[in-house]
């Protein structure tokens, strides 16, 4: 798809759960929404300006029919996607400038400002349910879980907390240790079993749920700028479980791959300018990954383009059985690929195009492997030799 030019930086992008489009908060304060189609043909659908101050970031309700904005104006405008017209303004909702919103149930958003003031609202309301003040540096993303209806936080103070959104007490359930970094993005991978943060120095942070939100488990370097965005892949692809998408300061949008840990590409460049948010349309289950720097256009890229080849692979299991495989996805033509070696307490990167036996939480160095140019079957199990096991010539038995 062409880019779409918007006219003014790009603060946030959201899309429209069910239909395709997306929404941009400028830094003009204006709102612009834009329809697009299979094709990538675009269309310009609404555009105002609940603010002449900027509009920093934006949310929509489970529905589409309502569309959240705030910013610099520490208000909160409830905008109706149908007519493009703002129904409801809350004034001095923050008394700093509002960097994050999230929609985290029907009925429920939560809110955080630059001096990391959270705030959970219901929009049929007026006034907060309840403020949490635990943080003392701006709040830079949110990342809710749905089956133990916690709000977790992080926030550039260094620090991730988790907020139980049922409870009454104005205090977190549990907060991270000083992780002397700040933390910019936040996402979930494994089901939710596992959280990776991206912070200033470049470094992917892994927490582990099961082991608690001290400290985190695993640090993966290799971007050489800060990540201010994170973005899981569709569910339909194989690798979604354990790929995300990052977004960086050096201005690429890139597919990496945990667990083990190697760089599968570049999906989108922006140049010199940082890319500070990104998101998959369709309630993250779409086709196209929308990505924003601090140029004037929104860059739409399709997934599917980058990911073609690994639609469809399959591997055969013990059993033989076929199921879905794990083989990393081939690069497009004129991708960027880099490649390096995990750190301590990581996986060995893998560079094979054998199917992974089913990745699992192990933490244990794995064989390095070399593409091998004999027409051997990728499918084949390989067999295994048994711990007493030994190899003997059966001449050896006969004068026995």
């Amino acid at each position: 798809m062409p880019d779409i030019p918007v006219g003014s930086q790009i603060f946030d992008l959201a899309f429209h759960p069910t239909h395709s489009t997306v929404y941009t908060g400028l830094l003009n304060g204006k709102v612009k929404a834009f329809r697009y189609d299979e094709q990538g043909q675009h269309e310009e659908s609404f555009v105002l300006r609940p603010s002449k101050r900027s509009c920093r970031c934006l949310d929509t309700s489970e529905d589409g029919t309502h569309l959240w904005a705030t910013g610099k104006a520490k208000a909160i405008f409830t905008i109706d996607t149908a007519t493009g017209t703002v129904i409801e303004t809350r004034k001095n909702a923050h008394d700093s400038p509002v960097n994050r919103i999230k929609r985290l149930m029907p009925q429920m958003l939560g809110t955080g400002d630059d001096d990391g003031v959270i705030k959970l609202w219901d929009p049929r309301k007026s006034n907060p349910i309840r403020g949490y003040t635990h943080h003392y540096d701006f709040i830079s993303d949110f990342l809710w879980l749905d089956d133990k209806k916690q709000l977790i936080t992080t926030s550039g103070d260094g620090t991730l907390s988790v907020i139980d959104v049922r409870g009454k007490k104005l205090e977190p359930v549990a907060q991270s240790e000083d992780q002397e970094d700040e933390l910019l993005s936040i996402v979930a991978i494994r089901s939710g079993s596992k959280v990776v943060v991206g912070t200033q120095t470049g470094i992917l942070s892994v927490f582990n749920r099961s082991r608690g939100w001290g400290d985190c488990v695993d640090r993966v370097p290799g971007h050489p700028q800060s990540i201010d965005a994170l973005c899981t892949l569709p569910s339909s692809y194989p690798s979604s479980h354990s790929t995300i998408l990052t977004g960086s300061s050096d201005g690429l949008l890139r597919a990496v791959q945990l667990f083990p840990t190697k760089l599968l590409g570049v999906v989108a460049d922006h140049g010199s300018f940082p890319i500070e948010r990104i998101a998959v349309d369709l309630g993250g289950e779409g086709r196209w990954v929308g990505s924003a720097g601090h140029d004037d256009t929104l860059k739409m890229t399709d997934l599917r383009a980058i990911f073609e080849d690994e639609e469809g692979e399959e591997a055969v299991d013990e059993s033989g059985n076929v199921q879905a495989s794990d083989i990393d996805p081939q690069e497009p033509d004129g991708a960027v690929v880099e490649t390096q070696a995990p750190p301590e307490g990581t996986a060995a990167v893998v560079e094979t195009s054998d199917s992974d036996e089913d990745a699992q939480d192990s933490h244990s160095p794995r064989e390095k492997k070399r593409k091998s140019k004999s027409n051997k079957n990728a499918l084949a199990v390989r067999s295994k030799k048994a711990r007493n096991q030994i190899d003997a010539d059966p001449s050896f038995f006969q004068g026995l």
